[in-house]
């Protein structure tokens, strides 16, 4: 990891040790969940927003006026309120993205469930990632919440990421390696 992104993630660690201990004091977890969902999907919706916490042109009032606005428009949980406007006042709106992930995680940990990245050539259907999720569960021991992607240059097959570990059927790596072990013999 490089030394900016440390730094990033050290900071946001920081903030969402802070937010989490506060939510699960308050058995708020899942209203802070939700919140998240929120922040997130305006975030990957957003070019403004995404300007707006990263761009050092704008001062450190507008930036707490602008995110308190949106953060009471969302109707934002008050601690996730009060953080946004304290990184505003301490210029560390751009770590708004890894607070949300390191956040997401513990609340993850704390409900005993792991997230699996899926990537698939096609869109899975809800019937094939409860399948997938069920068959997850089982082998990994705890409830396994899936985060689907689609990728048409596998092919077909999938792609399952949890944790460390990582297992590839997609067709296109089975071409891969097909073509380097023929490589091997000629």
């Amino acid at each position: 990891m490089s030394e900016p992104a440390s730094i990033s993630s050290g900071i946001a660690a920081r903030y969402a040790t802070a937010v989490f201990e506060i939510a699960k004091e308050n058995k708020a977890l899942s209203k802070l969940e939700g919140g998240l969902d929120d922040l997130s999907a305006a975030l990957a919706e957003s070019a403004e927003l995404r300007d707006l916490i990263s761009s050092p042109v704008y001062s450190r009032e507008m930036q707490g006026k602008a995110i308190a606005g949106i953060a009471k428009k969302m109707g934002l949980q008050p601690v996730l309120v009060n953080v946004l406007g304290l990184m505003a006042e301490n210029r560390r709106l751009f770590v708004l993205p890894q607070l949300i992930i390191q956040l997401r995680a513990m609340i993850a940990e704390e409900k005993g469930e792991v997230t699996a990245d899926v990537v698939s050539a096609k869109a899975l259907t809800k019937t094939q990632s409860e399948k997938l999720s069920k068959t997850l569960t089982a082998r990994v021991g705890k409830d396994v919440k899936i985060n689907a992607t689609v990728d048409e240059s596998l092919i077909g097959g999938l792609v399952v990421k949890v944790g460390s570990k990582m297992i590839d059927t997609s067709i296109a790596s089975k071409l891969s390696s097909l073509q380097n072990a023929m490589k091997e013999v000629g």
